[in-house]
């Protein structure tokens, strides 16, 4: 939105690689706590839990240190949906 980066591509595909994780981190939670609900797989996702979430916050420190590296990294999906909104 400001001036200067919103120009930049590697601005913009850091920025929309953070949205579409973010919106990815958000499903993947509601469907994780729609699962808790069914009475034999909500025991079972006990455990997900912890490890999805631990998942997620080591992506999203990744993400950030290589965005403040000046490093392009791309997620397997994620990525290239960024990259193509990037370059639009």
């Amino acid at each position: 939105m400001i001036e200067p980066f919103n120009r930049s591509r590697f601005v913009r595909f850091h920025a929309f690689q953070s949205i579409f994780f973010a919106l990815t981190w958000s499903v993947l939670w509601i469907v994780l706590n729609i699962v808790v609900h069914i009475p034999i797989f909500g025991w079972l996702t006990v455990l997900l839990w912890p490890i999805v979430g631990l998942a997620g916050f080591i992506i999203w420190l990744v993400l950030i240190l290589k965005a403040f590296q000046n490093q392009m990294f791309k997620l397997p999906v994620i990525g290239d949906l960024a990259e193509k909104q990037a370059q639009a």
